[in-house]
């Protein structure tokens, strides 16, 4: 493809599926963010394409509409509103289908339990408990040396999106199969997601007790740790 947007490198993204190329300028800007490692700000970007950055934010909200572009606030540092900062859109193929057919469900149960339960951050941890060990069972073993990094395999396969350190001690999760569920009732549906981490790590061989989930940690993301977590017998598989 000639490359008209007079960038380096190769010509301006299609759109996703079968529709039509975007523009020079349009396709230049997401081909930025693509190139990224991480999101990017409206000035930064402005500044490293040597235009103004209101043309910038106009392209770049014309990519988030179609799809192609998320935003998230960056951290904040001072006084007044963070600024937004801009990626290209995950182009991951869809969870696994267990966690989609699966979401409604949980939803339901997640705002049951948030209006019944005496306890319902103790009954999300059970029910998460049991749906990880599940999750592992009668199946081949994930990949990985240690039962954490099994744990992550499987944070992956569910379309967590997860990023792990070399020993998968702290993992970032950039994905959330339950995410309007979990900002709603937060107090339910992350303690399942930690239940499913502690079931699935003690399947492994792992101590699924001194794991911990801090929820929207940072911006983008969701913290697990599993630095002290210790093997206590050989994983199974």
């Amino acid at each position: 493809m000639e490359n008209k947007s007079g960038s380096p490198g190769p010509g301006p993204a299609p759109v996703r599926g079968s529709g039509p190329v975007l523009s020079g300028p349009r396709g230049a800007v997401l081909e930025r963010l693509q190139h990224s490692a991480q999101p990017v700000a409206i000035a930064a970007l402005a500044e490293e394409m040597g235009v103004h950055p209101n043309t910038v934010r106009e392209h770049l909200e014309a990519l988030v509409a179609r799809g192609l572009v998320v935003r998230e606030r960056a951290a904040a540092t001072g006084r007044g509103r963070p600024a937004w900062r801009y990626a290209a859109a995950d182009d991951r193929s869809e969870p696994d289908p267990r966690v989609r057919d699966y979401a409604g469900l949980a939803a339901a149960l997640a705002g049951h339990l948030a209006r019944t339960s005496p306890n319902p951050a103790g009954d999300g941890l059970a029910a998460g408990w049991a749906w990880g060990r599940s999750l592992v069972t009668d199946r081949p073993p994930h990949p990985g040396p240690t039962p954490r990094h099994k744990v992550v395999a499987l944070l992956d396969e569910l379309g967590f999106a997860p990023e792990a350190d070399d020993a998968a001690t702290t993992v970032a999760l950039r994905r959330c199969p339950l995410l309007d569920a979990a900002r709603e009732h937060p107090q339910v549906v992350c303690q399942v997601h930690l239940g499913i981490v502690r079931g699935a790590l003690e399947h492994h061989g792992g101590d699924p007790e001194p794991t911990d989930l801090l929820p929207f940690a940072e911006p983008g993301a969701c913290r697990l740790h599993l630095d002290t977590i210790r093997v206590r017998r050989e994983p199974r598989g």
